[in-house]
């Protein structure tokens, strides 16, 4: 499996290889059952959206795949992406009146291949109209909790990934960014945020100092930030039983709602176990000139750290403009989910066939 892994060797499909994965990819097909399932019963529409796209996501440090599209009717030659998630193209159904849907849809990220990652995933993407975040915090531990079951034969096993184990029919831990950065880190993440348009890089600097993780020369307080959380935070999350990390400083909602009482948060959370992300979930920004310059900030810094930079999908904003109505939606990775359900070390144990 190793020179498999490595690319040294690239028959995925010999008899030996594939016998090595059929346990995972049984569990992985009585996971998406589960899955299904559990959206049919809470009323979700499953739906279906293009791969190729006139843009495929704008956060900064995500790599796409580029095509070319021509159209026979003119002749004319499009140049679009392949998504790295379909998040553009399910909130324009909501926009269009849809209130309840979920996808498991293939994405595409350029750049990216490890143990957790793979060039083209699975990801579970699900949307409530006249939700909350807080709703899908509710949804997730239900789901997990089928998921976990649906994978074991005896129904019994908990989640496992690198030594770590964490049990999904225990009660999730809820802990707010703030609250984390305090009790693992001794620092008060906030005090360095205090408003979205410029976070405090110097508070933050020498609070990190302070706990051994000075900056590196160019860095900038987002760089810094998550020196920090991936060295004393990321490690100690979804041990024993799942955690939903949430409210996020404001300058890194992407697109996510700020909250109303509270505009240095944003009302984003993400779901970890056994210290691996798992999910990301927003209380969508519903506001078509909020989220233009928050596209139009993204592509500054996407110019300025590569040299070049995405478009933006008009036509998103236009929905947003027609009316997203207060909504609810979270991206979720499917391949680390049954991962996480098989003890799996390794994405490509789980998955039918790698990207070579």
């Amino acid at each position: 499996m190793a020179a498999y892994r490595s690319g040294q060797g690239t028959k995925w499909w010999r008899p030996d290889r594939l016998a090595a994965r059929r346990d995972n990819l049984a569990a992985r097909g009585r996971i998406l059952a589960a899955t299904r399932q559990f959206f049919a019963d809470e009323g979700f529409t499953e739906v279906q959206t293009p791969a190729l796209q006139v843009s495929p996501g704008l956060e900064p440090h995500l790599q796409a795949f580029a095509t070319t599209l021509h159209d026979p009717r003119d002749g004319a030659a499009h140049l679009r992406y392949f998504h790295t998630s379909p998040e553009f193209a399910m909130k324009k159904l909501l926009a269009g009146g849809m209130t309840r849907i979920w996808q498991l849809a293939p994405v595409f990220r350029d750049g990216e291949r490890s143990a957790t990652h793979h060039p083209e995933f699975s990801m579970l993407e699900w949307y409530r109209a006249g939700a909350t975040y807080r709703d899908l915090m509710a949804d997730c531990e239900a789901l997990l909790r089928r998921c976990q079951t649906a994978a074991a034969d005896d129904g019994n096993r908990a989640m496992t990934w690198r030594g770590k184990t964490a049990d999904a029919h225990l009660p999730f831990e809820r802990l707010s960014i703030a609250e984390a950065f305090a009790r693992d880190a001794g620092i008060d993440i906030l005090a360095t945020a205090p408003e979205p348009a410029w976070p405090d890089f110097a508070l933050l600097a020498a609070a990190a100092e302070r706990i051994g993780l000075p900056p590196h020369p160019g860095d900038d307080w987002e760089d810094l930030y998550f020196r920090v959380f991936l060295d004393c935070i990321e490690p100690n999350l979804g041990i024993g039983a799942p955690t939903i990390l949430y409210d996020y400083p404001a300058s890194m909602a992407a697109l996510s709602r700020c909250k109303p009482d509270d505009a240095r948060l944003a009302e984003r959370f993400e779901l970890y176990v056994c210290g691996l992300e798992l999910a990301n979930a927003f209380q969508e920004l519903t506001d078509p000139a909020e989220q233009r310059a928050r596209f139009l900030a993204d592509q500054a810094r996407r110019q300025a750290l590569y040299g070049d930079t995405y478009p933006i999908d008009e036509d998103f904003v236009a929905a947003l403009d027609h009316g997203l109505p207060e909504s609810a939606g979270i991206a979720l990775g499917f391949d680390r989910l049954v991962m996480l359900c098989t003890g799996a070390p390794h994405i490509e144990d789980v998955l039918w066939a790698p990207v070579r």
